[in-house]
């Protein structure tokens, strides 16, 4: 009878604790980071903000450190091109001081309010700017209208208003860059393991 025992406790002292493939951790950002100034290789420091179990056990718990690094970065266009940022998430210090190796990939983003998401490359990319660009075109359109109309007390003032504040507006959009991908400190990303990963 001492085989099997010594079968099943021996993994228990070897501690065989692992990352289990498809796991998913929720990441608190440390430090902020922008498209506006991100650089490839730029360091990007989280914390867990979930611990991570595995068989009914915490293996990694919360408020342990993460690193990664900017993997790619695109600041936004003026007229098209929205800002993508790519952060690829590669070192997990363990409370023993160990530091483990990992690839997860991102899964989702806390968009705090913005329109940002995870593509299918794995990347948090802006969304459009469409609504936001056609109500800015249409408040200066009104506001002209009614500085037209004020003025040459007339439907034809306020028509040549409105065509003017219009255009005021159009080049406002025009030359206004659109929204950055944002990750400020506090907010979180969602990962996840696509491979078990080991721990000792």
């Amino acid at each position: 009878m001492r085989l099997p025992i010594l079968a099943i406790i021996f993994p228990l002292f070897c501690g065989a604790a692992e990352i289990p493939k498809g796991s998913h951790v929720l990441l608190r950002m440390v430090n902020s980071v922008t498209t506006r100034t991100a650089k490839i290789g730029d360091y990007v420091y989280m914390q867990t903000a979930t611990p991570i179990v595995s068989g009914g056990q915490v293996v990694v718990p919360e408020s342990t450190y993460v690193q990664g690094v900017v993997s790619h970065s695109r600041e936004s266009g003026r007229v098209k091109g929205r800002a993508e940022l790519g952060i690829s998430i590669e070192k997990m210090t363990l409370a023993s001081g160990k530091v483990i190796q990992v690839n997860p990939s991102l899964s989702s983003v806390d968009a705090g309010g913005t329109s940002q998401k995870v593509n299918k490359e794995g990347e948090i990319k802006q969304g459009s700017d469409v609504g936001r660009d056609a109500a800015r075109v249409a408040t200066l359109s009104g506001t002209g209208a009614a500085i037209g109309g004020w003025t040459d007390r007339s439907w034809s003032g306020a028509g040549i208003g409105a065509g003017v504040g219009g255009g005021v507006g159009l080049a406002v959009v025009m030359l206004t860059r659109g929204r950055e991908v944002t990750l400020r400190q506090g907010s979180t990303i969602d990962i996840v393991f696509d491979r078990p990963v080991p721990l000792n």
